[in-house]
């Protein structure tokens, strides 16, 4: 009998393709935006999808299953949310982790795992949280899982909390993997690419990029973060992908942003996966993703301890 799955805040897709890599049935599938909905459609078309506030959702029309898989807005939690942690919106943000509670009420599915940025847990009402779910029976996992770790070519540490109606919490065993490096979804041919002369750039680049130079020679990559004071070996897993693309590749004298393909390949999803032909909606859902390689091995390890 196979598994049964939905996914809420399912974005573009990238939690529904681990999972059914895996061999998840994924029956549906929610988003609040249509670029989302559209985008999981094209690549899951046998999944039932909704477009939809989750807060409003009639959880009686959703069929019964085995998993919920959820990623509540994250953006409310973030380090990248920044001043705007405090705002009206990054409330909104924060209060969808409810959603949650509210299908596992209706639902009481049997196997939850939820997953956001570790930031999730400095959220004011997550004891809170916790607490509703403990009362709805769910004991809970905390797992902090990086995908670097599972052989993905990105440094990308995620919390992903998994929610049991057992006894004891069941724990994720993932083991470590040799770290891939950025090298190995980067093209590093010249030709193909519109480069652009790093004296061109602002001035805080161009430092960056001499400090890179320094330490890692003609070929490295550049991120403009504001922390970042130089550059990262290529032969390293690139940092953590974002809805706006941060990083650069630096080939001697030239730059160049890597590439919506090379995002999408640091995420781990298939070369064939199909996304929206605006760029900036492609960005942002790649960027929002959950990797389908993080969501595939957090699902395996829960299937062989359930």
């Amino acid at each position: 009998m196979s598994v049964t799955g939905i996914d809420l805040f399912a974005g573009g897709g990238g939690t529904s393709t681990g999972a059914v890599q895996c061999g998840v049935k994924m029956l549906w599938a929610a988003n609040h935006k249509k670029a989302a909905v559209d985008c999981h459609e094209l690549n899951h078309p046998l999944t039932l999808h909704i477009r939809q506030d989750l807060h409003q959702a009639d959880w009686s029309l959703v069929p019964k299953h085995d998993i919920a898989f959820a990623s509540p807005c994250c953006q409310g939690h973030s380090k990248a949310s920044g001043k705007g942690g405090g705002s009206k919106k990054a409330d909104v943000s924060r209060s969808t982790a409810w959603a949650v509670v509210s299908c596992l009420e209706y639902h009481k599915t049997p196997i939850a795992i939820i997953e956001n940025v570790t930031e999730f847990q400095k959220w004011s009402l997550f004891n809170v949280w916790c607490e509703a779910m403990k009362q709805l029976g769910y004991s809970m996992s905390l797992n902090y899982i990086n995908l670097a770790d599972l052989g993905g070519a990105q440094s990308r540490l995620r919390l992903i909390i998994v929610c049991t109606r057992t006894k004891h919490p069941l724990e994720l065993d993932l083991g470590a993997t040799e770290h891939a490096p950025a090298r190995s979804i980067i093209d590093t041919n010249f030709e193909g690419h519109k480069w652009d002369l790093v004296t061109n750039r602002s001035l805080p680049t161009q430092r960056r990029v001499e400090n890179g130079r320094r330490k890692f020679g003609d070929l490295f990559l550049e991120a403009a973060y504001s922390g970042e004071a130089g550059g990262r070996s290529i032969d390293k897993p690139i940092g953590t992908i974002t809805t706006i693309n941060k990083h650069y590749v630096v080939m001697g004298d030239y730059i160049r942003p890597i590439t919506i393909e090379e995002m999408a390949k640091a995420q781990t999803f298939p070369a064939d996966y199909i996304w929206p032909t605006q760029k900036t909606i492609t960005k942002e859902l790649i960027g929002n993703a959950v990797p389908p390689l993080l969501s595939r091995r957090y699902t395996e390890a829960v299937l062989r301890a359930a």
